[in-house]
């Protein structure tokens, strides 16, 4: 297996509220299995899965919503590798390669953290420059990179 296989194929997505443009206002969520990690809602994507179906199967997944219109993709993927702690449970997965999307909820999407398997403890809308200030140190370069190209494109 060469060390690109050891990347789980993921999706993430930055979610604006339904007041952007005229507010961007960036949806963030606290992990409950690690104190004080904030980060965009993210997950694996099945095999066989279409980039697109698993991005609404995880919205639902872990806001409990899919009620989303997708404003803009990231172009290619992205990828960064796992601290030790969390490498030793996602064996034999050394990191995670993204695909980023930007989404706004509709007007009718009801946020919902309290799934099935709930992911997050709590959530909350921040503007762009607080993200990179608390969410989780091994994921910056890649909220950056992504910041940037949204905030380039003009759509951030």
């Amino acid at each position: 297996m060469s060390k690109k296989d050891l990347y789980r194929p993921n999706v993430a997505m930055i979610i604006v509220s339904n007041s952007y443009p005229q507010k961007k206002e960036i949806f963030l969520a606290q992990r409950n299995d690690l104190s004080d990690v904030w980060q965009f809602p993210q997950g694996g994507i099945d095999k066989g899965e279409e980039v697109q179906e698993a991005l609404f199967r995880e919205l639902e997944e872990e806001i409990g919503t899919d009620k989303v219109e997708i404003i803009s993709e990231y172009p290619e993927w992205l990828s960064y590798d796992f601290p030790p702690k969390i490498a030793a449970k996602m064996e034999p997965w050394i990191g995670q390669k993204q695909r980023y999307f930007l989404v706004k909820l509709l007007s009718d999407a009801k946020i919902n953290i309290e799934t099935e398997h709930p992911e997050f403890s709590d959530y909350k809308f921040v503007g762009i420059d607080e993200v990179l200030d608390i969410s989780a140190s091994f994921k910056k370069d890649v909220y950056e990179s992504v910041i940037s190209y949204f905030k380039d494109e003009g759509l951030l």
